[in-house]
């Protein structure tokens, strides 16, 4: 069994075929999906997502999102929080962080969501999914504050950050990034880093593994970029697999606990059988 706790099911690139997709997941051991909300506007599909398919989600606004939220996304936040209270599908505030790599971004802006979400997450007693992209340091100085855990998506930092996220009790998200040879600080971490903190995830449809990357000029020829679907996970995992020179069956079982671990919530949904499975 595989979980990917990190995938945007509500794109407007599965809206024509959302039921396939969750079907070839399955069909390939995918039997759990985390879908993270980005925005106020899509709690809502992330919500009727997760009970459609016996996925979880997350709620919160995400980095990129701020410059068009206002004060009262804050409140409708919590508001919505307070709602989903008694949901066990409901396993997190997220996707929330600092994205200090996208251009004209109001940094203080960000932090003052991020801030503001971590808040949230502390007071209904939930953990975080947090985006980290050239952020890492700043994202941790609130972490230490908060005293909250949860899972660093896509992580992509320094040893050291790494290991300061898991003092913290993180856990670190994987997927198609680590599958490129090039990605060789990624590479490295998901070699070294303990078995203990790392949970898979692809970010479907975004971050593609190789098998699916197209060049801007393959782009341009055009080629069109693959889609990224959690029927990818099996695959990105064998290449993590590799690099860490274990079998499949021990990381599966590995990641698994990771994530109950860093969304404990988790724990009693995945006794339930998924829909759609013999499991």
């Amino acid at each position: 069994m595989w979980i990917d706790t990190h995938c945007h099911l509500d794109a407007p690139d599965f809206a024509h075929d959302v039921d396939a997709v969750c079907a070839r997941a399955a069909a390939r051991g995918v039997l759990h999906c985390v879908l993270p909300a980005v925005e106020v506007g899509n709690f809502g599909a992330v919500r009727d997502l997760a009970h459609r398919f016996g996925y979880s989600y997350a709620l919160g606004i995400h980095p990129l999102c701020t410059g068009r939220a206002d004060e009262n996304d804050l409140k409708r936040l919590d508001h919505a929080l307070v709602g989903a209270r008694d949901d066990p599908r409901l396993v997190a505030v997220g996707e929330i962080g600092l994205d200090y790599f996208v251009p004209g971004l109001d940094a203080a802006r960000q932090e003052h969501f991020y801030g503001g979400q971590l808040a949230l997450a502390r007071r209904h007693g939930l953990p975080v999914i947090v985006h980290v992209r050239r952020s890492a340091d700043r994202l941790l100085k609130h972490l230490r504050r908060a005293g909250v855990g949860g899972i660093a998506h896509a992580f992509n930092g320094s040893t050291q950050q790494a290991d300061e996220f898991v003092k913290l009790g993180f856990k670190l998200g994987f997927g198609g990034a680590a599958t490129f040879d090039r990605a060789l600080q990624i590479r490295r971490l998901a070699h070294e880093l303990p078995l203990s903190a790392l949970v898979l995830e692809t970010d479907a449809p975004d971050i593609p593994p190789h098998w699916l990357y197209q060049t801007v000029q393959q782009r341009a020829g055009g080629k069109p970029q693959g889609r990224n679907e959690p029927a990818e996970l099996p695959r990105i995992a064998q290449v993590v697999a590799q690099l860490r020179g274990i079998g499949l069956d021990e990381l599966a079982a590995a990641t698994v606990q990771n994530a109950v671990q860093a969304l404990p919530r988790l724990t009693a949904l995945l006794a339930v059988p998924v829909p759609g499975t013999d499991n």
